[in-house]
């Protein structure tokens, strides 16, 4: 491959759209479930479950659970891809997404 191909292939990495939007980590055993906006949601689930496997979440309610139940009873979820085309809004309309999941779930926040 040569430099320019390897050079576009970088600048459209960059460029690329990276999907925001809210998602669930559902504990199957007790039926709980947390909600939480992200800006990432592609690398959401390993940066989540690498917190919990690690017992570094500050959620301790989600982290016993992970504790007492282990890994394959958690479930991830994108419940909601958020877009607007002016992107200084994004992150308002993500929260908002999210207040509207926790309660449509009865769901707690993942972190907070």
């Amino acid at each position: 491959m040569d430099k320019n191909r390897k050079r576009e292939i970088a600048r459209e990495y960059r460029e690329r759209e990276v999907p925001r939007g809210v998602y669930a980590v559902r504990c199957k055993p007790t039926g709980e479930v947390w909600v939480s906006g992200s800006r990432r949601l592609d690398t959401q689930q390993t940066a989540l479950w690498f917190q919990l496997r690690t017992g570094g979440m500050p959620n301790k309610a989600l982290q016993v659970a992970w504790n007492d139940h282990g890994e394959d009873a958690f479930g991830f979820e994108i419940l909601e891809t958020v877009t607007d085309d002016n992107p200084q809004l994004i992150d308002s309309l993500v929260k908002d997404r999210e207040q509207h999941w926790r309660t449509e779930l009865g769901a707690r926040k993942v972190v907070g």
